[in-house]
């Protein structure tokens, strides 16, 4: 679609509410925002930031404009699988995934598993916000999934092709940096005597101790959460192939019959070439979507996804959107929508049905619709594969 201009806010979406345009407005007229804020059209309302909002910045960043999970995103591997080379029931494979991936809040393995950290990032040498806790965290919970939209799945696209998809962030260490960058930018507000619109979004300036520690903290959970979802993924493959009777066969990351894998952050900042010059892009809930790039957005339970190759809008930042995007809050959505419907809308998926009630705020009918999300960022990326799950697995 032609993306709407409103002030100074670019928004590519049809079903953007007027709540979350607001919101990205005030974090566009920061005086360090270059150009123009682009607005995602799965965007909606978030702590600070929107999500689904991709900003540029020179001088300074905003913490809270990553996000707590530091990192999050999206890996995707296609194998050479095909439908008839499952099993019928899949039911069987939920308890597989669950006894190699802990999801949950706070879950993590019980024993602390080497040769899976030994893929871990080294802890910052320099950083002064981490503690043992936040270590002992990081080692225990790599490997894991998390909770709330977090999950595996296992698909099939529009060849009957097997992909396995994997979303997850950088789990309680991400978030305890997170917070700790955010209270420290809050307070460095308070004490220069800085008004902000909305103080969640305190920003750290360039130049200064505060800002670098930030970005070295950041950069330490944006590759723990590439690492975790690459160590989850091996788990899960090597579960599949065991189930299917395909476990002989290797390949390079140590498992077997993968053809591709995709692997992309959602929740973070790097530098960037755009509008003639090097900036900080942000991008909270959107990915990187340059000509050729590979992304996956996936939709919601019950719901398809996307296996993407950018097309590289400039407006856009070469972005795109991260996924469906809420349409309802987790606490309406718990108050208003039935397990009944949930378990219709999953048909003979398998899935979590047990925990049906403690999902109900994952329940496809709080999200946007994922198809009218697509058909919004036609100019933005190209549809390679359509998936469809047969397995859902989640936290609870």
């Amino acid at each position: 679609m032609t993306p709407i201009k409103v002030g100074n806010v670019l928004s590519w979406g049809s079903d953007v509410e007027q709540g979350t345009i607001d919101q990205a407005a005030m974090a566009s007229r920061l005086p360090f925002v270059e150009g123009h804020l682009a607005l995602m059209p799965d965007a909606h309302i978030g702590m600070g930031a929107t999500i689904g909002s991709v900003i540029a910045t020179k001088g300074a960043i905003i913490p809270s404009a990553i996000g707590v999970d530091i990192g999050c995103g999206m890996i995707a591997v296609e194998t050479d699988l095909t439908a008839d080379g499952l099993p019928d029931d899949l039911d069987r494979m939920l308890g597989y995934v669950g006894a190699v991936v802990p999801a949950g809040v706070g879950k993590g393995h019980q024993q602390i598993n080497e040769s899976a950290t030994a893929k871990m990032p080294i802890f910052p040498e320099t950083s002064d916000a981490w503690t043992a806790k936040i270590k002992d965290k990081a080692f225990h919970q790599f490997g894991s999934l998390g909770s709330g939209n977090h999950f595996v799945e296992v698909c099939l696209d529009e060849r009957d092709r097997v992909w396995v998809v994997l979303h997850s962030g950088s789990r309680g260490p991400g978030n305890q940096l997170a917070t700790t960058h955010i209270q420290r930018a809050k307070g460095l507000m308070k004490e220069r005597f800085i008004e902000l619109e909305d103080p969640d979004l305190a920003y750290l300036v360039d130049g200064e101790p505060s800002f670098q520690a930030y970005i070295t903290d950041m950069l330490w959970a944006q590759d723990f959460a590439r690492a975790n979802r690459d160590a989850m993924m091996d788990a899960v493959l090597t579960q599949l192939w065991g189930y299917v009777g395909t476990s002989e066969h290797v390949s390079e990351h140590g498992v077997g019959r993968e053809v591709q894998r995709i692997n992309c952050h959602h929740n973070y900042t790097e530098r960037e070439h755009h509008l003639g010059q090097d900036v900080w892009l942000t991008r909270k809930g959107a990915i990187r979507a340059r000509v050729g790039d590979l992304g996956v957005i996936p939709g919601s339970m019950g719901t398809s996804s996307y296996i993407v190759s950018g097309l590289g809008n400039p407006a856009s930042y070469n972005s795109c959107s991260h996924g469906a995007g809420r349409r309802m809050s987790r606490k309406r959505a718990r108050e208003t929508l039935t397990v009944e419907s949930l378990t219709e809308a999953m048909g003979d998926r398998s899935w979590n049905a047990a925990d049906a009630k403690t999902l109900l705020d994952e329940h496809p009918d709080s999200y946007k619709d994922i198809d009218q999300v697509m058909a919004d960022q036609r100019d933005l990326v190209r549809v390679e594969h359509t998936l469809h799950q047969i397995l859902n697995y989640k936290g609870t």
